[in-house]
């Protein structure tokens, strides 16, 4: 007999199904009034009793709706409890201490049954909780459905990454990796079994990402002459105060020692203060892509597929990497993480690994990336010297990235890319004072 304990403001609604038929009695309102689904996500806690089997679907059922769960059940293991800390988003009840049936006078056995199963402590436990409390723990839930429990792939995986952890005890994760943001399964222990490894645990621990940079840069054009782009971004970025190391892209290259990297092509065009600023930002949010080249994807109803848009707008979801700041986790994540037919497409075509690393990043932190301020719209033109081709003039350059994101969302099984309209200027950016005053003053110069 499945119950559910939904609360609504300050009342409770129990709705029962009978094992046979579908008969529904209610307690507390009038049945037309509610509809199960809506009357489930808009409720704050649901009562679990104990199921037929060894659990109960309502469980999963309350996860996936931010309904932190009411467990009345005495002696039941929580799915994966030797990794998750279930304290932090569910309520645990005694099933043997019952609460007296509603109305004495009440001789229908059906309702005295409902009745007779609530306990005695939970209306008082629940209303006694504060709504911080009650808001951290309906996000708890969500990770953990979003994290574990969304589809059957993530159950499997996740029971194989804990007996991966069990099995090679020195190289796991530790609790607060699988308890907070991004989830276990976006961490590999094989990388590194430290915290502050990772862009993710900064806040939570205390910590500041490094001082300096690596700049990587991806070059492609033989060096015929010292008035090529790619000589004059060397010297821009050398130039900076934050610049740690230059070197090559995407790969979990062992030289890169500092946490941020910053990615360039060879024909970009910067000033070092574009450069700093946008370290600055990103040592703000070093989980996530900051740069200057903002692109957009959007749905195409009449081709029922997902498009690739450059067009200068203020709403983005991906930022090229010709001229990013990500943490070298990243790198490690592309290249252990994703499968291999994901970089053998972006091989083929010579394209699309900077939408399959924004890909990456947004589906690891459900966030978009950040855009910066930058003295010129981002480009991509051929050189003067016509050593290199852009992409740009390639009529074949946007249908091969619209092939692109539509096969990494199919990889996915969701779009992971995030709008948004936000950018990041330095302070007094383009206000009426004195240069004297602003630090990037360069960013305002024609």
């Amino acid at each position: 007999m499945p119950l559910d304990l939904l609360g609504i403001g300050t009342g409770v609604v129990l709705k029962c199904r009978l094992l046979h038929g579908i008969t529904w009695v209610l307690i507390s309102g009038s049945p037309s009034r509610f509809d199960y689904l809506e009357l489930l996500h808009n409720s704050t806690f649901c009562l679990v009793p104990r199921g037929r089997r060894l659990g109960s679907f309502r469980f999963l059922e309350s996860l996936q709706a931010a309904c932190i769960p009411v467990l009345l059940s005495n002696g039941w293991e929580l799915p994966f409890s030797d990794v998750i800390d279930w304290s932090q988003a569910v309520i645990e009840g005694d099933e043997r201490l019952l609460l007296q049936s509603l109305d004495p006078s009440q001789t229908d056995p059906v309702t005295e049954r409902l009745s007779s199963l609530i306990l005695l402590q939970i209306p008082s436990t629940v209303h006694s909780i504060d709504d911080d409390k009650i808001l951290a723990f309906r996000q708890r839930t969500q990770m953990l459905w979003e994290a574990y429990f969304s589809s059957v792939d993530k159950i499997v995986l996740t029971t194989l990454e804990i007996i991966k952890d069990r099995v090679f005890s020195h190289v796991s994760r530790n609790k607060l990796m699988w308890n907070s943001l991004p989830g276990g399964l976006f961490i590999l222990p094989e990388y590194s079994t430290n915290l502050a490894d990772y862009p993710f645990y900064y806040l939570s621990q205390g910590l500041s990402p490094g001082q300096d940079f690596t700049a990587v840069i991806h070059a492609v054009s033989p060096l015929v002459s010292q008035s090529q782009p790619i000589m004059r971004l060397l010297q821009v970025v050398s130039k900076s105060k934050y610049c740690s190391q230059r070197s090559s892209r995407f790969l979990p290259y062992n030289i890169i020692s500092t946490d941020a990297v910053l990615s360039l092509d060879e024909d970009t065009v910067l000033l070092t203060s574009e450069v700093n600023f946008a370290f600055v930002v990103w040592r703000s949010f070093p989980d996530r892509i900051v740069g200057y080249p903002p692109r957009s994807h959007f749905w195409d109803n009449s081709k029922q597929a997902w498009g690739y848009t450059s067009k200068w707008t203020n709403e983005f979801s991906i930022v090229l990497t010709g001229a990013a700041f990500y943490h070298r986790y990243y790198h490690h994540l592309f290249t252990y993480y994703l499968p291999a037919t994901l970089r053998t497409l972006v091989d083929q075509t010579a394209n699309c690994e900077d939408i399959l690393m924004n890909f990456l990043v947004s589906a690891v932190t459900k966030l978009p990336p950040i855009k910066v301020t930058q003295r010129k719209q981002y480009k991509e033109v051929l050189t003067t010297q016509g050593v290199k081709s852009s992409h740009w003039p390639n009529p074949d350059h946007f249908s091969q990235r619209q092939d692109c994101i539509n096969a990494f969302a199919s990889w996915f099984g969701h779009m992971p890319l995030v709008h948004s309209l936000f950018r990041l200027d330095p302070v007094l950016f383009k206000d009426q004072v004195s240069v004297l005053r602003k630090k990037y003053k360069d960013l305002e110069r024609p």
